[in-house]
């Protein structure tokens, strides 16, 4: 014990020493990025003057790398987005459409990604050209309504009233479809898919975003569409001036025939009334003849002397005869 006492303190300088040393070392790599960090979102690849070296380091944490002549180039790991811009193309039937796409990729070999593509921008660049391509491809061999309808489409009975007053083809309505929408897309991710993996990509997922016409078709299916519902609005307005002219029709008929009932049961009526006026006077007559014949005179009487006239009778006349036999009538009574 007591011949070690004189190198402890040497030991213990020793120890101090070699920790201080290391904290320095540490410190100088810490210093001159020997060390990097690999997050769970993302891949890196090191570079040694400027050609990768190794495999592509996927597993998070902590990773060293030669100080000074490595660097390392990171990639993201999720899933990312592509969204083309809006193309022309003709379909089988030569209809020209605007076709807008977009999919989803990802990174899946750190390596190739930067030996083929460099960066995300040009990784863009390239599934612009692909994608662009497969989908003209695609959509320049298929029919309009196989683009336009899902395979599971089903035409109902107001599907088909609608088309045949607006004269479409029906038998494009009720044509089986053999492709759709859905398996469109689905070939177009197959048929793209293939040319990922020399890239280090993979295409996750690809959709048809928006289908329409181009413009200078366009205009010419709103005016289709336009004069198609003017023609439908005059065909119910024709429709609806003759059914008017109908009810017209049947009002004025019913309207006539009531007063033709009307006017006829009012002949009946007065024809009944002047027969029964007929058998009165007739009753009249036949209890007292002279003085019906007195009354009728009377009344010619009143009927010519009605106006401003002056008429000269004869002391003999029939009239003054007619009243001095009722006058002696009435005296000898």
């Amino acid at each position: 014990m007591t011949a070690s006492s004189p190198n402890t303190p040497d030991l213990r300088k020793a120890i101090t020493g070699g920790f201080i040393a290391i904290l320095v070392l540490v410190g100088l790599l810490l210093g001159t990025g020997a060390f990097y960090t690999v997050d769970a979102a993302q891949q890196a690849v090191v570079l040694q003057f400027g050609r990768p070296v190794g495999d592509p380091v996927t597993s998070p944490g902590l990773h060293f790398k030669m100080p000074f002549i490595q660097e390392v180039r990171f990639f993201d790991r999720r899933i990312q987005a592509w969204d083309g811009d809006p193309n022309q193309i003709p379909t089988r039937g030569r209809e020209f459409i605007s076709v807008d796409t977009t999919a989803r990729w990802r990174i899946v070999d750190a390596l190739k990604f930067l030996q083929s593509v460099r960066d995300e921008r040009g990784a863009l660049s390239r599934l612009d050209d692909i994608l662009d391509s497969v989908v003209r491809d695609m959509v320049s061999s298929t029919d309009l309504v196989e683009i336009v309808r899902s395979s599971d489409w089903k035409v109902t009975t107001a599907d088909l009233e609608r088309a045949v007053l607006i004269e479409e083809n029906v038998s494009e309505l009720t044509r089986p479809i053999e492709l759709g929408r859905q398996q469109l897309e689905e070939k177009i991710l197959a048929e793209a898919r293939k040319a990922m993996p020399q890239y280090g990509i993979e295409l996750v997922d690809l959709r048809i975003k928006r289908l329409n016409y181009i413009e200078s078709v366009q205009q010419q299916v709103f005016d289709r569409m336009i004069s198609e519902r003017q023609r439908v609005a005059e065909q119910f307005r024709s429709e609806g001036q003759g059914e008017a002219s109908r009810i017209r029709g049947d009002t004025s008929k019913e309207l006539a025939e009531v007063r033709s009932e009307a006017k006829r049961a009012a002949e009946v009526i007065r024809g009944e009334a002047d027969a029964e006026a007929t058998r009165i006077y007739s009753e009249a007559y036949s209890a007292d003849p002279e003085f019906y014949a007195f009354l009728r005179t009377l009344q010619s009487y009143q009927s010519s002397l009605a106006g401003k006239a002056t008429l000269v009778l004869g002391a003999d006349g029939d009239y003054f005869r007619f009243l001095q036999e009722v006058g002696a009538g009435a005296k000898g009574n």
